[in-house]
């Protein structure tokens, strides 16, 4: 059986991503970069068939996730033409994060490939030596296999020399090239990139506290100048502030803790009360749950706004699932508005709307759980750095608003202006 004339290209996400950092950001760490994926892809695609002078049958992008949950990056991936994505294991260990299965997984596939003739070049963008013996497999059907290196950082090799030596054509990524898809990020300091400005989070960062937040957070400010120790629970979530950072000393304003939020009684004579429409609810893996001894009276004007799955049928669900696998990527910030449009658009009353805009920033707490809920299914609200990235939170928030308050703004214009 012939080998079909057709070409196939295997990444290596891990040393494409890493190496391009490396040249472009003086490190190999990928939040050092920012990839354009569809040029990427568009790129990679153009110079395979070149090079190649055979047309593309897949591109097999192999990259490592936390308990193999596709991230945001991934999910664009996967709905592009001719693109596949296959995901190994990312785990840590000594303070670094590291690939397991990435390797196995190309070999496995390359192998299967050659041993199929499903092609008669395979291109692989790689520089682990671990790969050898499934390159010389792939030689020994018949394969024709191209090696591509990303240019190397300081002048030197930065594959397996016994991988560019078996290979059958060689070629190098160079900086020209990597920039039509990649470009370093700026940093503001010596350790981080600077991060993307968002009005809208600074927005719900800076929104007015409660009086009875405010209370609490300066009665405990100054029981922290006094030497007093404040207790807190270091999962807690505030529901409908998103944060549990200690208010500063000093008269400047801090973000609620959801000790504020639910009026506790604090230490001192003057005790601050209970507020009536006050809740407390603590975080988990499942979403969110009501601590015990908390209040949970809801106010009549939240608890009469429907969820998203009360609007839901089942024919919707399942056309939400396909739009969600297909067309939504990921992005925090895009995941808030999705949600805020479904809800939006088969709400029977748009009175609703109006309740909820006089709540900002504020979600009520179911709604704002079954949204957190939606947006854990594309990977978001996971441990990083064995902390949870509140940043996305407030994105994913900010997104819900900015939907809410265009649409709302859309419904307000009369018809023919």
């Amino acid at each position: 059986m012939e080998h079909v004339d057709r070409c196939v290209v295997l990444v290596d996400a891990g040393y494409l991503l890493g190496a391009a950092a490396s040249l472009l950001a003086g490190e190999p760490a990928r939040s050092r970069i920012t990839v354009d994926h569809t040029a990427l892809i568009h790129g990679l695609r153009e110079r395979a068939e070149a090079d190649t002078q055979q047309p593309l049958l897949r591109i097999y992008w192999f990259d490592g996730a936390p308990d193999r949950v596709p991230q945001p990056e991934h999910r664009r991936l996967r709905v592009m033409p001719r693109v596949t994505v296959r995901l190994g294991a990312l785990t840590r260990s000594d303070g670094r994060w590291a690939q397991k299965g990435v390797d196995a997984a190309m070999h496995a596939e390359l192998t299967e490939l050659a041993r199929n003739r499903a092609c008669s070049d395979v291109v692989l963008v790689t520089g682990d030596g671990d790969l050898l013996p499934g390159l010389m497999s792939a030689k020994e059907h018949g394969v024709a296999v191209h090696l591509w290196a990303v240019q190397a950082a300081d002048g030197d090799y930065n594959q397996s020399e016994d991988l560019v030596a078996e290979a059958d054509e060689r070629r190098v990524l160079d900086r020209e090239w990597i920039t039509r898809a990649v470009r370093a990020k700026e940093l503001t300091g010596i350790c981080a990139p600077a991060p993307a400005p968002r009005p809208e989070i600074a927005a719900i960062l800076s929104a007015p506290l409660p009086e009875s937040a405010l209370a609490a957070s300066a009665e405990r400010a100054a029981d922290t100048a006094a030497g007093v120790g404040v207790v807190r629970n270091g999962s807690a979530t505030a529901d409908e502030a998103g944060s549990e950072d200690p208010a500063p000393v000093g008269g400047a304003k801090g973000v609620p803790t959801p000790k504020d939020l639910a009026g506790l009684r604090g230490p001192g004579p003057q005790a601050t009360p209970h507020p009536a429409n006050a809740t407390l609810r603590w975080s988990s893996d499942r979403g969110w749950v009501e601590r015990p001894g908390s209040q949970v009276g809801e106010p009549p004007e939240t608890a009469s706004l429907p969820t998203l799955a009360q609007l839901t049928s089942a024919e919707q669900r399942w056309a939400d699932r396909e739009e969600d696998i297909t067309t939504v990527g990921g992005d925090p910030f895009e995941v808030g508005q999705v949600f805020a449009r479904r809800w939006m658009e088969r709400l029977p009353e748009q009175s609703h709307v109006e309740k909820l805009s006089a709540m900002y920033p504020r979600i009520p707490h179911r709604i704002d759980g079954e949204l957190l809920r939606y947006a854990a299914r594309f990977g978001l609200l996971a441990h990083k750095d064995d902390q949870i990235d509140e940043h996305d939170r407030y994105a994913i928030r900010a997104g819900f608003w900015r939907e809410i308050d265009v649409r709302a703004a859309a419904e307000r214009v009369p018809a023919g202006e």
